[in-house]
């Protein structure tokens, strides 16, 4: 197999310093005499989109040091690109590398795209690039036959003409929870990992359904069964950083991203989703979808939305947004140690030749040199000459302590249950709108907000949850 270096970890740690410098070295011919030259292939789900460079967090030209970055600004925003397509282009892009005799050093946040692309065949076929559903589609088994005839008949008729491409929950809110619902009849484990309004990954289960015969949930079980193997000899760098270091970097950045032009960034974000979007009232768009999933647009596009917003509603729109990048850096690293290691450690026992992963400590920013640049060119060095490499838990005290095996099972099905969606009957104020939130730190988090304990307050003194009592708990 052929090398493919993979940097992971959260957003703000310094995965693109690294890859730059690891592909400069590679270039110069420094690390290996075998392969010289090397480009930077993105992983981040935000950074393919065109533009909204502050938003998305891209590096700038300057600090890419001439290093060519690929799978970046090639998507309009708005497009759909998701995991499968993202891996499809990646492979065909390492596959055209490889030839040149060129390094890929793939990087980014989005630990789910890295994990389907180091191994393979973890991706139930995806229905969205195969013949017509009329051609492809087979024959449910028993059990699902029967949940399919039982379904009412308007949901039988849905189910045999999904829409295509998937709706927006925001223009369509009765058709995407009717989708919905029509999963939790036939598979209510996958219904219950997805929130109604993201109708992507809702429409792809039902998809599923209709391609294969089979419950996605039953797919996930088989995979369990058999252990992921990987798709190159990798080399994996994880770059972390503990949390009390990483977070006043966090909150620093949102600052500069501010002073860098976010509002302008996000103000034309929401022109461009008006543009396409069918419905006359802009004022909420789909928050799960593409680029507007990205970290800032929905905490500025609620502001924006306002007529006169105060400096209170700004200040408190900031925090919101430096509190929802803490949040998502805790589910990058709970992705890499709960789903991303027990996978690799599954595939070393299996073969010869698993994935290599190594920690480095990037918490000290002084020690950069030392503790992260250094090794990791050592490391790169060996690794692309065929040389005797060092054990990973012996490169320093915290990669000792990080890469100890993860007790979590690398099942699918573990993966998906971890995104269960439970509903809040609390803030839901509409039944046929249910405010729904992931089990665990999520759903902790929610509870501790002003509007929930606002409203539980209400509950338990007998005043009625309506849409008045919503409006005043948000006031």
């Amino acid at each position: 197999m052929k090398p493919v270096i993979v940097i992971c970890g959260t957003t703000g740690v310094g995965k693109s310093k690294l890859a730059v410098e690891l592909a400069q070295r590679i270039s110069q011919g420094a690390l290996s005499p075998e392969w010289r030259s090397s480009k930077v292939l993105n992983a981040d789900a935000m950074q393919v989109y065109r533009g909204l460079d502050v938003l998305t967090n891209k590096m700038p030209e300057n600090e890419r040091q001439g290093v060519e970055h690929l799978l970046m600004d090639f998507k309009n925003p708005g497009e759909r690109y998701v995991v499968g397509d993202w891996v499809e282009d990646a492979m065909r892009t390492i596959d055209q590398m490889h030839e040149r005799a060129e390094v890929p050093i793939v990087v980014g946040g989005t630990s789910y795209w890295l994990q389907h692309l180091i191994f393979s065949n973890r991706l139930p076929n995806d229905p969205a690039s195969s013949p017509p559903a009329s051609t492809t589609s087979r024959a449910p088994d028993e059990e699902l036959a029967a949940s399919i005839a039982a379904l009412p008949p308007e949901m039988r008729a849905l189910l045999n003409n999904l829409p295509d491409p998937a709706p927006s929950a925001a223009d369509q809110p009765d058709l995407a929870l009717t989708l919905h619902e029509i999963l939790a009849k036939l598979d209510p484990v996958i219904s219950g990992t997805w929130h109604w309004r993201d109708t992507r990954k809702v429409l792809r289960s039902l998809s599923i359904i209709k391609a294969t015969g089979q419950r996605p949930s039953s797919l996930y079980r088989s995979q369990a069964a058999e252990v992921a193997l990987p798709r190159y000899d990798t080399l994996c760098f994880w770059l972390h950083a503990d949390m009390t270091a990483l977070e006043p970097r966090l909150r620093a950045r949102v600052d500069d991203m501010l002073r860098d032009g976010l509002l302008d960034e996000v103000s034309a974000l929401r022109k461009i989703a008006g543009t396409n979007s069918n419905d006359a009232d802009l004022s909420q768009f789909d928050y799960t979808s593409g680029i507007y999933q990205s970290i800032g647009f929905k905490e500025f596009d609620q502001y924006l939305a306002e007529v006169n917003p105060s400096s209170a509603q700004y200040d408190l729109t900031v925090e919101n947004m430096k509190v929802s990048t803490r949040q998502y850096a805790k589910r990058q690293v709970s992705w890499i140690r709960n789903k991303l290691i027990p996978a690799v450690y599954a595939a070393r026992r299996a073969a010869d030749n698993g994935p290599d992963f190594y920690a480095l400590d990037a918490t000290d920013l002084a020690g950069w040199q030392r503790n992260v640049s250094d090794i990791a060119q050592n490391i790169t060095a060996a690794f692309l000459s065929g040389q005797s490499i060092p054990d990973p838990l012996t490169t320093s005290l915290a990669a000792e302590k990080l890469l100890r095996e993860s007790a979590k099972s690398a099942d699918p099905m573990a993966m998906l249950e971890a995104r269960r969606q439970i509903v809040c009957p609390t803030c839901t104020v509409d039944k046929n709108r249910p405010v729904m939130i992931i089990e665990g730190e999520p759903w902790e988090v929610h509870c501790r907000t002003k509007v929930h304990r606002k409203l539980s307050r209400k509950m338990s003194s007998g005043v009625d949850n309506g849409v008045d009592g919503l409006a005043s708990a948000i006031d």
